[in-house]
């Protein structure tokens, strides 16, 4: 887009905002939570398009929760009624892609798992039998003549990489040994090169898999999270009714949430500022990116400014 983004700042501006859309799409961290803190208003916010009758979906990057924790997850927010429906994370949308498009047989072929529980729960829940991931062997030190994990076990056809925050030496060799297998495919569950905290930024998944590639030689894996649209296909296959020029992407980067937004031809983008984005970078041409259509300081002001 060549236009600058129009800032949610009044109630005229949000009730357009709000009456030009039926379907929110929104990101997690950085925009409805920052770590274990809650975001201003959200869950007013989130009520609010309830009330108007809204579809309301979550799309996350984030691999370490399987969808039925992330529902939990919810609830401990307050935010009340989430169901595993709704919810589109990048552990799902990778199992969807290892069913549909992988050509494994989740009877005979085993995927080895760089990351953590929401991968292995996805990955279990369509079929497939996992190892590694939080296998706690992995967390011994590395020892190349006692590791139970080398040498690679035939059965495993795919390497499915995703975040991890307990990240060693261990679990490195033996995925690097896995992916240097010809037979072997390799998926990433996302590429964000940070991951949002409080206060501080922090690595992403995409390190990880820059570091996993780099080493094994191995070309860049698909991603099954945001803005591959690879993931928009998992939402659209489980609302086939939604249109799309009446849904609305909400997220804190342009890299990842915006992108998948303008690439997926969603109507609408809202850039919220609580996350890893700040104003200056919709006046900054350097980054390459188009912006939304929409910015806010945070999502609760859409519930501020529509009760004013």
């Amino acid at each position: 887009m060549t236009s600058q983004p129009i800032k949610l700042n009044d109630k005229e501006t949000v009730l357009q905002f709000l009456n030009s859309y039926d379907t929110f799409l929104f990101d997690c961290d950085g925009v409805l939570w920052s770590g274990t803190h809650l975001l201003p208003n959200v869950i007013e916010t989130l009520s609010l398009l309830e009330k108007l009758n809204k579809t309301v979906l979550f799309v996350t990057n984030n691999s370490t929760k399987s969808r039925q924790d992330y529902t939990k997850k919810f609830a401990n927010f307050g935010i009340k009624n989430v169901s595993k429906d709704q919810i589109f994370s990048s552990s799902f949308a990778t199992a969807i892609y290892m069913k549909n498009f992988s050509s494994l047989d989740p009877k005979t072929d085993k995927i080895w798992v760089f990351g953590e529980s929401g991968i292995e729960k996805e990955l279990q829940e369509v079929g497939f039998t996992t190892l590694g991931g939080t296998d706690p062997r992995l967390l011994e030190e590395w020892d190349q003549q006692k590791t139970p994990f080398l040498p690679c076990d035939p059965s495993v056809k795919a390497v499915v990489a995703g975040l991890d925050t307990k990240i060693n030496f261990h679990k490195l060799c033996v995925t690097f040994n896995y992916l240097k297998e010809d037979d072997v495919k390799y998926v990433a569950t996302n590429i964000d090169s940070t991951f949002p905290g409080k206060p501080y930024l922090q690595p992403g998944c995409g390190s990880m898999i820059e570091l996993l590639t780099k080493s094994s030689g191995r070309s860049e894996p698909p991603n099954c999270g945001k803005p591959s649209q690879l993931m928009l296909d998992t939402v659209f296959e489980a609302f086939p009714n939604l249109k799309r020029e009446k849904c609305c992407m909400v997220g804190d980067r342009l890299n990842t949430d915006i992108k998948f937004g303008i690439d997926g031809k969603l109507g609408g983008q809202l850039l919220v500022l609580s996350g890893v984005e700040k104003e200056s970078c919709l006046s900054d041409e350097t980054h390459g990116f188009e912006l939304p259509k929409y910015y806010a300081d945070k999502l609760g002001d859409v519930y501020e400014h529509y009760s004013e």
